[in-house]
């Protein structure tokens, strides 16, 4: 049973991670920015909230994703996820950019309340989406076409939010009013993630059921989990790579900020207006152009040589080059842009990978136990997403207050040599750690193979 996915939908898929990648990106590109230098907290309680809320938004994916599983409607189990929750998502995305005339107390209050709304939210419209690859296609390779579609949208989403955000916060809200500009900015990116997020609704379709349509508990569901070794690994693997990439973008924009110099401006015209791109824009915008290229690039060498090969040699490019970059003065702007180019086709690699092999765990599971569960294993899954973003997220705001930054003034010799460490050696190591992790990967492509054979024949019997 091999289900051929037409461009449309693959198109219509991609569309979902256009719409969630907008906001991931803007949140690990700018929120600790927003919040030390718009909104007025300290970084250490950045830091602090974005640990503790992050921990528990982490184990309320396994919850989402527990619900989705016995979801059952017209439309399918993990498609009306994208209906209901497109407008939620996109309110309350513009209620955590929004600067309430609170005290400081307040303001860390209301802080901690919408961030933490932000994150289940994202969780309850995430977690179904990422579980539909599994049941979009059976056919591995598909999947794999799939994940790079819906990685190349990501990364898209994320380079139109990247090239616009500064322009955009500026021509709204100017030098005089930066919390309007952050406001109105977002308004429009909140509009525009509800359309894609129906797109992806009503151009896909769930397809692979389970072989058998007998219901088990959670404590199975769980208990599967649990024996599930590939999954573990990826989850070590994918916390590596999640740190890896949040400690780099968490740090940029104060990396240019305060210490590379970001007075040289851009400029392109967009709808008759003139708007102007700093080099922080320049460098998150190579970034996600870059993330693109090896996103493409993903599919054809892991048809070639396999996913965890693939995987391997991304990831140790990454820390190799991250480790060079620590050693480029602030004007090396040059070597600057072209490292960050080199870096990100890298990281571009990794993640359409590791969907994909999220995929394949789920349908190990299936092969070893007789039972599918695709929400808990791809809301797992998720949740070493967030633990990795949690634990780089919190890190950046803490070392930002080790380093003793301070925000909006002319930072010391120890700050800016710690604001590099986060964008170069730092980085490096939580990418080793991933390597060390996807060494033990037990699923080569000759398993997958057999696997699949498997599968199809059960479903095939049992159809």
């Amino acid at each position: 049973m091999h289900n051929k996915i037409s461009i449309k939908e693959k198109v219509g898929y991609g569309l979902g991670d256009a719409a969630s990648s907008m906001f991931w990106k803007i949140f690990s590109m700018y929120l600790m920015f927003f919040y030390t230098d718009v909104f007025g907290l300290a970084p250490a309680v950045v830091g602090t909230m974005f640990l503790i809320t992050r921990i528990w938004d982490s184990c309320f994916d396994p919850l989402v994703g527990i619900i989705a599983d016995r979801t059952k409607t017209r439309w399918g189990k993990f498609r009306p996820y994208l209906l209901w929750t497109a407008i939620p998502f996109a309110v309350i995305g513009v209620l955590t950019f929004y600067t309430p005339d609170f005290d400081e107390k307040g303001k860390i209050i209301y802080a901690y309340i919408t961030y933490s709304l932000m994150m289940m939210v994202y969780s309850i419209i995430n977690v179904p989406y990422a579980s539909l690859l599994g049941v979009l296609s059976s056919d591995r390779k598909e999947r794999t076409t799939l994940s790079s579609y819906r990685m190349v949208f990501a990364f898209a989403g994320s380079l139109l939010a990247l090239w616009l955000i500064e322009p955009l916060v500026n021509y709204f809200g100017g030098n005089m009013n930066s919390e309007k500009g952050w406001l109105y900015t977002i308004i429009i990116f909140g509009i525009i993630t509800t359309f894609f997020f129906w797109g992806c609704f009503f151009l896909t379709k769930e397809r692979v059921q389970p072989i058998s349509d007998e219901k088990t508990d959670l404590k199975e569901d769980l208990r599967d989990l649990w024996k599930n070794k590939p999954w573990w690994i990826l989850l070590g693997a994918g916390i590596g790579a999640l740190i890896f990439n949040s400690i780099r973008d968490g740090a940029a924009v104060y990396y240019f900020k305060y210490y590379v110099s970001n007075t040289v401006n851009y400029s392109f015209n967009l709808f008759g207006e003139t708007f102007a791109m700093t080099p922080t824009s320049l460098y998150l915008v190579l970034g996600q152009a870059a993330n693109i290229i090896g996103v493409i690039a993903a599919t054809p060498i892991a048809n070639r040589i396999g996913k965890k090969n693939t995987f391997l040699g991304a990831m140790s490019l990454a820390a190799i080059l991250s480790v060079i970059f620590y050693f480029f003065g602030k004007e090396e702007v040059l070597l600057i842009m072209i490292f960050q180019v080199l870096i990100s086709i890298c990281a571009g690699c990794i993640f359409p990978l590791i969907w994909s092999m999220y995929a394949d765990s789920a349908d190990y599971s299936e092969w070893k136990q007789g039972r599918r569960a695709t929400g808990l294993v791809f809301s797992a899954s998720s949740m070493s997403q967030k633990f990795g973003w949690t634990i780089g997220g919190a890190a950046t705001g803490w070392l930002l207050a080790y380093y003793g930054f301070q925000a909006n003034i002319e930072q010391t010799a120890v700050t800016q040599n710690g604001i590099q460490l986060m964008l170069s050696i730092l980085p490096a190591l939580a990418a080793v750690i991933s390597v060390l992790f996807i060494v033990f990967y037990p699923l080569t492509e000759k398993k997958l193979q057999i696997i699949e054979q498997e599968l199809n024949s059960k479903r095939n019997l049992t159809n």
